[in-house]
Parts: C-alpha cells; structure tokens; sequence
C-alpha cells in the first residue's frame, strides 16, 4: 500500500507573471508558475482576464492547499513537486513548533537538546525574540528523516484531489 505526503504551505505570495512564492511546514520556500495550467485547464484562464483575482490567493484550511474562489485551488502538493526551489537564506529554517511537529516530537525535547548540547545555539539554532528556529540539516542529523504526520493511503484521497494533482500522484 503506497502513501504521499502532505507538504503543507505555511504562507503564500502571489507575484507577477502569475506565480506564486509558497513557504513549507518544512522551511522550504518554492516557485510554482500557474501560467502553465492555463492550456491544461481551461478554468485557470480566469486570471488572464482577471489578474486582481489571482492576487487574492490564501491558505486553505489546514495548509493543504490554496484556494482563490469557491471554483479555484490547487494541491500543496502540486505546488511542492511542480515548483522550483528558491534559494535563499530562509530555506530550511523552521520554528521549534513546526519541527516538533515534522519530527513527531514534542517541543519541550528539542529545548532539552538545546539545553544538553545536542543542538548548538548560533550553529544549529537561533532565538529571535521569544521564538527558536531550527535549521533542518540539523534535525535531520540528530533525529532521521521526518516523521510526517500529515500523510494518507493513496487509495483513500484520490477521489477528491483536483485534476492538476492526479497527474502528479506524489508517491513515495
């Protein structure tokens, strides 16, 4: 029984030439250009002739996804694996909480590996007022690859992902 991931979108930007700049529960910022859905799906085009509508694009509930209107979303996952990476000194960065929470780990653990010398403040860790970030390198070398919690048997969801989506089924 195969399983995908959710890869779920933390904040999105919609930006000229219809793209959108999408930041991951895991610290990873990608480029997704809506552009090439317009041959594809003929519903997309409603942001030629509308371009204040594409500007308006939020968070679905729960990070799964984005939305525009009743009639417009796409997957984060669609986004995840048809975007391209963006490099900068954001990337991989997450908060105590959002790690704790990819890891399948409480947060009071990763102050302990703070306070025990596992993680290194100024190395691996930062404080920004009252908030620690994480860098993912560093809790992929002290605990493994992540241990999503956000994930489902294929089987199961395939009846309502949108369209785009199914043509990328984002197995494992």
């Amino acid at each position: 029984m195969s399983k995908y991931e959710f890869h779920l979108i933390r904040s999105i930007s919609a930006v000229d030439g219809f793209k959108l700049i999408a930041q991951f529960d895991d610290g990873t910022i990608r480029l997704y250009d809506v552009g090439h859905l317009f041959a594809k799906h003929e519903v997309f085009r409603i942001f030629e002739k509308n371009p204040a509508l594409f500007a308006k694009v939020k968070i679905d509930t729960g990070g799964y996804g984005v939305v525009w209107n009743s009639d417009l979303d796409l997957s984060s996952n669609e986004i995840w694996a048809n975007g391209e990476k963006v490099k900068n000194s954001f990337n991989g960065l997450l908060s105590f909480s959002d790690a704790s929470n990819i890891w399948n780990l409480n947060e009071s653990t990763l102050r302990k590996a703070l306070s025990y010398g596992k993680l290194k403040a100024g190395t691996d860790c930062c404080k920004y007022g009252k908030q620690w970030v994480v860098s993912r390198e560093a809790m992929l070398r002290e605990y493994g690859d992540p241990k999503y919690k956000y994930s489902v048997d294929e089987s199961s969801d395939w009846e309502t992902m949108c369209v785009a989506e199914q043509e990328h089924p984002y197995l494992k």
